[in-house]
C-alpha cells in the first residue's frame, strides 16, 4: 500500500492499518486520528506536523521517523522502536510510553505531561520507572 491509498481508506473510514509497511512515507501535516498502526514499520517515515491523536502505534517501528511538532497526544506506543527519532515539539500528553525504545531520540521542547514512561529506555540509555506529572 503507498500513501496514497492510505489516505483514501482513511478517508472511507478505514482505521485498521495494521501491520503496514510505510518506510520513508511522507506523511507531514496528516490527520490520522485513531488510527491504527499496531506493529507497523514506519522506520525513516516523515510525520512532521501529523494528527495522530488517540491513534494505536503498540510495537510499531518509528525508528528514525520525523515526529516533529506532531499531535501524538493519547497515543499507544507501548513496546514501539523511536531510536534516533525526532520528537521536538510534539506533543506526547497522555500517551502511553510503556517499554518504547527512545535510545537517541531528539525530546527538545517535547510535551509529556501526564505520559506513562514505565521502563521506557530514554535518550541517554537509562531505564524510566516514572510518570512525568
Amino acid at each position: 500500500m503507498d500513501v496514497k491509498e492510505l489516505l483514501n481508506r482513511y478517508a472511507a473510514g478505514e482505521r485498521n492499518f495494521y501491520g503496514i509497511v510505510l518506510q520513508k512515507a511522507d506523511l507531514r501535516g496528516v490527520h490520522l486520528g485513531g488510527v491504527d498502526f499496531g506493529r507497523a514499520d514506519l522506520r525513516g517515515a516523515n510525520l512532521a506536523k501529523a494528527s495522530m491523536s488517540g491513534a494505536n502505534l503498540c510495537k510499531a517501528n518509528l525508528q528514525g521517523a520525523n515526529l516533529e511538532n506532531a499531535n501524538l497526544s493519547e497515543v499507544i506506543f507501548s513496546g514501539a522502536d523511536l531510536r534516533e527519532s525526532d520528537l521536538s515539539g510534539a506533543d506526547l500528553s497522555e500517551a502511553n510510553l510503556g517499554e518504547v525504545n527512545l535510545t537517541g531520540a531528539n525530546l527538545n521542547a517535547t510535551d509529556m505531561s501526564e505520559a506513562f514512561l514505565t521502563e521506557a529506555i530514554m535518550p541517554d540509555g537509562t531505564i524510566s520507572c516514572l510518570l512525568f506529572p
